[in-house]
């Protein structure tokens, strides 16, 4: 029997053509009847890029005035070195903003290793010297301002090219400098026509040189700054032979190594010999004021003269009559400092002829229990100078609780006034009272410090300094809160 099957029906097929479709079409066979491998399809060739110059980066799109007014911002805050010194590397735009010599006007240079042993110390001042030698006929030719910090060596070498490369230097201060000779500063003074400053403290310079210097650059001189030694009464016989006319400040301090001998200065002699002084600063310094003798004429005074500092830490001669001689014509006085100076009374500050004084410093410090403090006085002070004073220093002094309350009460001023320009108040170991400190705080409003440090008559918690207007109005609010208990 023949037995025939059945054809695939029409759904069969179907699905049959489906899976044809799917399935991945085998290459055909290679010669060896390998499978030959797909070729891939060739990449299209990206279009080239444009071809563009390398980018310098922001520096150098900057125009180089822009650039050197922006060093100049940063110099003026920190100084040329080492900003420039760093700057100068980055890219040869700022090199050369950086050699401008407009911003290398003020300089300080001292050794890297200064203070190291003394073989060290002249490497690198040698080290030092040689970038000097490039770097000054360069950028140094704007200097004005030059300060050289702990050279001991090569001082001479260091002024030799300042001598012949800054022809518009002003300023110079030797700080721990040795070896300055008076060839040195004659040099100096011969070369830099406009040099008028010179600060010689703490540095080891004989006397004969600074009067050689003074005799040749005195007319032009407006600025001095000495160490007291044996030698300084040379140099204040050359001032006082009117060598230097033109001199505005004097400021003559104590060395670390204190000198016991006292200097004896001849007031009225020092107002012939520098009448345009504005500025007399004797710091920590034991001296005498030469005396005067009897049917001697008062001197000229020094009628310029706006800042008197006389402070001292130890024991002084300062006095009234001396005070008289100092100012007796100086009525534009702006700031007296006579902090340790215990024989000063208000009486004798009241007679002084000056009506604007803005700062006055009394202050005690480290003053010896022997010594009998004024008790009274002080209104006569704050009563003459309340609409003026802006600082004021009573440390230490020994008024009474309601001499001082008077005295503070000064300030207070009529209603409708304008408020009094005290802003600094220093009451540290007094007697001040509460109220008295309160009514102070309410009367100036911008009194922004206030040392009531060691005041038994305080409450505690408010004996220390008060910095800010924060910290002083807590203060008033503390007073005006709680209850008065001095400890």
């Amino acid at each position: 029997m023949l037995l025939v099957l059945p054809g695939p029906g029409p759904a069969r097929a179907r699905v049959q053509r489906r899976a044809t479709r799917r399935a991945p079409r085998q290459p055909p066979p290679g010669p060896c009847g390998v499978a030959a491998k797909p070729k891939a399809r060739p990449r299209p060739d990206p279009e080239p890029a444009p071809e563009q110059e390398p980018d310098a980066g922001w520096g150098d799109r900057i125009p180089l005035e822009i650039l050197v007014q922006i060093f100049g911002l940063l110099v003026a805050a920190e100084g040329p070195t080492p900003f420039l010194g760093r700057a100068a590397r980055v890219c040869r735009r700022w090199h050369e903003a950086a050699s401008q010599p407009a911003l290398w006007h003020t300089v300080t240079l001292s050794p890297p290793l200064a203070g190291r042993p003394a073989k060290g110390g002249v490497k690198a001042e040698k080290k030092l010297l040689a970038s000097l030698e490039q770097l000054m006929p360069n950028r140094f030719s704007q200097l004005q301002r030059l300060t050289l910090i702990h050279w001991k060596s090569q001082v001479h070498p260091v002024l030799k090219l300042v001598s012949e490369s800054c022809p518009r230097l002003t300023f110079l201060k030797l700080s721990d400098c040795h070896s300055v000779t008076t060839d040195t500063l004659l040099m100096l003074a011969k070369s830099c026509c406009q040099l008028h400053s010179l600060d010689l403290q703490h540095s080891m310079v004989e006397s004969t040189a600074v009067v050689s210097f003074l005799e040749e650059a005195g007319p032009r001189m407006r600025k001095l700054w000495l160490t007291y030694s044996s030698q300084t009464t040379a140099i204040l016989g050359a001032l006082l032979g009117s060598c230097c006319p033109q001199l505005q400040v004097l400021e003559v301090s104590t060395g670390i190594t204190r000198n016991s001998t006292p200097l004896q200065l001849p007031v009225e002699a020092l107002q012939k010999g520098c009448p345009q002084l504005q500025v007399l600063r004797l710091l920590n310094l034991m001296w005498l004021p030469k005396p005067s003798g009897r049917g001697v004429a008062p001197g000229p005074g020094f009628p310029s003269l706006e800042e008197l500092c006389l402070a001292s830490s130890t024991c002084n001669f300062v006095s009234n009559e001396v005070l008289v001689r100092l100012l007796h014509g100086s009525p534009n006085l702006r700031l007296l400092d006579l902090r340790g100076c215990a024989r000063i009374t208000p009486a004798g500050l009241h007679d002084l002829p000056c009506q604007e004084l803005e700062q006055l410093h009394l202050g005690l410090y480290g003053v010896s229990d022997r010594l009998t403090l004024a008790k009274e006085g002080s209104p006569l002070l704050t009563q003459k100078w309340y609409h003026t004073l802006r600082e004021l220093d009573l440390s230490g002094q020994g008024f009474s609780e309601k001499d001082l309350e008077q005295a503070l009460a000064a300030f207070s001023g009529t209603p409708g006034a304008s408020h009094p320009a005290l802003c600094s108040l220093n009451l540290r170991g007094t007697r001040v009272t509460p109220s008295t400190v309160s009514s102070v705080i309410s009367s100036c409003p911008g009194l922004l410090y206030l040392n009531l440090e060691s005041c038994r008559c305080l409450p505690r918690g408010l004996k220390r300094a008060h910095r800010g207007l924060e910290e002083v109005q807590w203060c008033l609010e503390q007073l005006l809160t709680s209850p008065a208990s001095p400890s």
